[in-house]
């Protein structure tokens, strides 16, 4: 199986940030959509690990969630 290296991994991470299309980052690196697609499923179940390992116990009184969620999930329709 191949392996795709650190500096690619990065370069496809950095695009998904930047908010480029799947198709777009195919294009741009040269990494194959499904690839692409492992990648962020990865790389989702990494950041949940790490995540559900520090995040505990915290004592907080107000949470700001992510503008996404606010802008998608919790429009008026949306809520019962």
């Amino acid at each position: 199986m191949n392996r795709l290296n650190h500096t690619k991994q990065a370069q496809v991470v950095a695009a998904l940030v930047e908010g480029n299309s799947i198709r777009a980052i195919e294009r741009m690196t040269g990494v194959a959509k499904h690839t692409i697609l492992k990648l962020i499923k990865d790389a989702g179940i990494a950041c949940a690990d790490y995540q559900d390992c520090t995040l505990r116990n915290l004592k907080s009184k107000r949470i700001q969630v992510d503008e996404s969620w606010q802008l998608w999930y919790a429009q008026s329709k949306n809520i019962p």
